[in-house]
């Protein structure tokens, strides 16, 4: 069964720095792509990065340059360093999971969000 638990969010002053982490079961065992998504009020849902089994990351124009997403494939863990934050960082942030068999997309799971508060 998957399961993906979010934490380490919290409340920051701009300029400040955060580290998330998305502890994982029943995802690292399998072909995996990982991304961190995040959700303010009153927007949509909008991707923030991404990274699949080989490590290849994908970021946001948004976040380029602050945040870095990593995984440590031995603890089946997530990470979303966050650094430079702003008041427009500021959202609930998810951690999303795809099982692929080959190159086809079998599952698709999500967390259930930590929240950032980037604040003064």
């Amino acid at each position: 069964q998957v399961q993906l638990v979010e934490s380490g969010g919290g409340l920051v002053q701009p300029g400040g720095s955060l580290r998330l982490s998305c502890a994982t079961s029943g995802v690292f065992e399998y072909g995996n792509a990982m991304a961190w998504y995040r959700q303010a009020p009153g927007k949509t849902r909008e991707m923030v990065a991404t990274i699949d089994n080989r490590g290849v990351t994908k970021y946001s124009d948004l976040v380029k340059g602050r945040f870095r997403i990593s995984r440590d494939n031995a603890k089946s863990t997530l990470y979303l360093q966050m650094s430079s934050l702003k008041p427009e960082d500021t959202a609930v942030y998810y951690c999303r999971a795809q099982l692929f068999s080959g190159l086809i997309v079998q599952e698709e799971h999500w967390g259930q969000g930590t929240q950032v508060t980037v604040s003064s």
